[in-house]
């Protein structure tokens, strides 16, 4: 996913600032990521180790993915050891999310 070619055309990030958004999931990810899941074919399930900062941090970050990338819904569920993050996509889209996971998938040991 190094090459940004798959991100859609309805995102509103400015092409310059792209490679850094993805640097700042990757740097969550893989600080924090302990399993991923797609439940369903529009869903993706993460699940975070929590610690100091990392609601805080995870939701700044999902909250300017929000505002850029309009089709992404993100719920998260803080908890006291971890956090558990569902991204989820209309059907439109589907491909994006396929794109994500497969960087995800890449990340885990």
């Amino acid at each position: 996913m190094s090459d940004l070619a798959w991100v859609p055309q309805s995102c509103t990030l400015p092409t310059e600032e792209r490679p850094l958004r993805v640097t700042e999931w990757d740097a969550l990810l893989s600080e924090r990521l302990t399993s991923s899941s797609r439940p369903e074919p529009l869903r993706l399930h993460l699940e975070l180790t929590g610690g100091p900062g990392v609601e805080e941090r995870t939701r700044d970050l999902v909250a300017r993915e929000s505002g850029c990338c309009s089709f992404f819904t993100f719920t998260t569920v803080p908890g006291e050891e971890r956090m558990d993050l569902d991204i989820t996509v209309d059907a439109a889209h589907e491909a994006v999310l396929d794109a994500l996971a497969a960087r995800i998938a890449e990340m885990q040991p």
